[in-house]
C-alpha cells in the first residue's frame, strides 16, 4: 500500500477558521452560563470549569499576541496582560472570553494567512495560530459540555478538520520529539480507519492511517484497515480525542480494538 505523506487536506480557509474562533467561543460561553466553575472537568482533572475557561481565554490572548508582535520566538506569559477575572461569576468570566476571543480574530484578520511568527509547530505564521485556536476551543468546548451535560455538535468541516490537524500534530511530534509516546507509533504499516457516517460524500470524512517506520502517514480514504471507528463525525472526532471512551455506545469499533487503544494511549500533543 502507498500512503502520501501527510497534507493539509481540506482546510478552510482563514477566514472562515477567523469566523470559528467567535463561534466556538460564544458556544463555550453558553456552556458556561449559570453553572458551577469550581466543577471538576472529568475529561482534564486537573481543572475546574474556572480554569478550563481560563486556559482557553490565556490561548487566546497569547496567539493574539504572538500575531501582533509579529514574534520571532516564543512570549513569555507573563508579557501577556489581562488575566481570567477571579471569582464565580460565569457572566464576568463569558464576557473575558468574547473579548480575547474577538481581539484575536481581528488581529489574525488583520494579519492575514502569511504573516511571520513564531509557532511551535511546522508551520511558523498567522495562518497556523487561526487553525490550531480554532480547534483549541472546539475540543475544550467539548470539555465544558461534557462537564455540564449540554449538547455538543460541531460544524462537520470544522469537525474533519479538526482530525486532519490532529494526525499533523502526531506526526510532527514523532519528527521533533525522541522521547514522546508517539514514537512508539512508528510501526511496520499497521493501519486504522475513522468513518464519519453521518456526513454527504464530498466532504470525505474518512481517514486511512498507516504507522510506518517513519512515522504516521495518512489520506482521506475509504478502505480497509486492521481498525476501524466508525460513527457520527462528533463522535468520531471525542473518541479520536479521547474525550469519550470506546464504548460509550456512539462508536462502533470493526477490527483490532487492541490497535486502536495502542493508538489512543501514544497519540500525543506533544
Amino acid at each position: 500500500m502507498t500512503t502520501p505523506a501527510p497534507q493539509p487536506t481540506g482546510q478552510l480557509s482563514h477566514d472562515r477558521f477567523c469566523d470559528e474562533i467567535i463561534v466556538q467561543t460564544g458556544l463555550l460561553r453558553e456552556h458556561l452560563a449559570g453553572v458551577d466553575l469550581s466543577a471538576t472537568v472529568p475529561t482534564c482533572p486537573d481543572w475546574s470549569l474556572r480554569e478550563l475557561a481560563g486556559h482557553v481565554g490565556r490561548a487566546h490572548r497569547w496567539a493574539e499576541a504572538m500575531v501582533r508582535t509579529r514574534a520571532a520566538e516564543a512570549l513569555p506569559e507573563d508579557e501577556v496582560p489581562d488575566r481570567a477575572p477571579s471569582g464565580g461569576d460565569p457572566a464576568t468570566l463569558g464576557t473575558w472570553l468574547g473579548d480575547g476571543a474577538g481581539r484575536l480574530a481581528e488581529t489574525l484578520r488583520a494579519a492575514g494567512p502569511d504573516t511571520a511568527c513564531w509557532s511551535w509547530a511546522w508551520q511558523q505564521d498567522s495562518g497556523f495560530w487561526a487553525r490550531r485556536m480554532v480547534h483549541e476551543t472546539v475540543i475544550h468546548r467539548a470539555d465544558a459540555a461534557l462537564t455540564t451535560k449540554a449538547d455538543y455538535a460541531v460544524a462537520p468541516e470544522i469537525a474533519a478538520d479538526a482530525i486532519d490537524e490532529w494526525l499533523r500534530i502526531v506526526r510532527f511530534v514523532q519528527d521533533v520529539e525522541a522521547r514522546d509516546s508517539a514514537q512508539e507509533l512508528k510501526s511496520d504499516g499497521r493501519t486504522l480507519h475513522l468513518h464519519a457516517t453521518d456526513t454527504a460524500p464530498d466532504l470525505a470524512a474518512e481517514w486511512l492511517i498507516e504507522l510506518r517506520d517513519e512515522g504516521v502517514v495518512w489520506r482521506r480514504d475509504h478502505a480497509k484497515a486492521d481498525v476501524a471507528l466508525r460513527g457520527p463525525l462528533t463522535a468520531v472526532l471525542l473518541a479520536f480525542y479521547r474525550r469519550e471512551p470506546l464504548d460509550s455506545g456512539r462508536v462502533e469499533v470493526l477490527g483490532d480494538r487492541s490497535l486502536l487503544d495502542f493508538w489512543l494511549e501514544r497519540a500525543s500533543f506533544g
